[in-house]
């Protein structure tokens, strides 16, 4: 089972933004693990220099809850986004992945 987590908003700032999803995302993250679910985290858009955090934690997240799947997908809502949260429902091969739905602003 699928579990999503939307994060809402993060600062513009990638270290904040960075501090900030360690601080109040991450716990939820292995929470919804720990019971026994993958899970897809979406994230809002962001500048380019967001890309090495959010690349770095998914992969560490992922290794630490093997065999359980963590995926990130970042993107504005809508069809593209939903396609690729189901997407990864149905591939379980798939982990540890930073996907950039559209265009990053």
């Amino acid at each position: 089972m699928q579990s999503v987590v939307t994060v809402t908003a993060l600062p513009d700032s990638a270290l904040d933004a960075a501090q900030d999803f360690s601080e109040k995302w991450t716990p939820r993250i292995r929470e919804q693990v720990s019971v026994g679910d993958d899970v897809t985290v979406v994230l809002p858009q962001a500048a380019y220099d967001h890309a090495d955090w959010r690349r770095g934690l998914v992969r560490d997240l992922a290794r630490a809850h093997s065999p359980k799947r963590v995926n990130f997908v970042a993107g504005r809502a809508g069809d593209a986004l939903d396609q690729t949260v189901a997407f990864l429902a149905d591939s379980p091969g798939i982990t540890g992945q930073y996907l950039v739905v559209g265009n990053e602003s």
